[in-house]
This record gives structure tokens, C-alpha cells and sequence, in this order.
């Protein structure tokens, strides 16, 4: 990765733009510090179904049914008028 300063940044920034558009990584310095990377953007990653299943995979709540008994059953419409 080349490093280059925030001042060559500024003077040349079309250029350097194309240099990372074409894939280069280029690390902007500033008073001699890293302090940013210059770079294609990150293409979209797919993966395989297999890979992300356990995230979409659907889960039960085995207390449910304990649960839901807990619930008070008197539904009231909270915008019925009270009397």
C-alpha cells in the first residue's frame, strides 16, 4: 500500500481517485500518522444458503404455552369511554 500526505491528497485527489478505483489501497497520512485508507469500494459478498441458515432458521420458545397463562385475559379497548 503506498502512503501518501493529506497535502499530495488534495493536489492530486482525481488521480489518486482513479488509482483506487482501479483496485489500489492507499493510505493517507497526516503529519506522518495513518489516518485514512483510499480504496475501491467493497463489492456485495453472497453467501450460501448453508452458511447464514442458523440466522433465518425459526426458533420456539419451549415456555410459551407456561407463559401466555400469565398473560391477563381480560382484553379491554383502551379507547372504549370508561364509565
Amino acid at each position: 500500500m503506498d502512503a501518501l500526505g493529506l497535502r499530495e491528497l488534495r493536489q492530486h485527489a482525481s488521480d489518486l481517485v482513479r488509482r483506487a478505483e482501479a483496485g489500489e489501497h492507499l493510505v493517507i497520512t497526516v503529519s506522518g500518522r495513518p489516518a485514512a485508507v483510499l480504496g475501491p469500494p467493497e463489492r456485495d459478498h453472497w453467501r450460501h444458503y448453508e452458511d447464514v441458515a442458523d440466522v433465518l432458521r425459526r426458533r420456539t420458545d419451549d415456555e410459551w404455552e407456561t407463559d401466555r397463562e400469565l398473560i391477563d385475559q381480560d382484553l379491554v379497548d383502551p379507547w372504549e369511554p370508561r364509565q
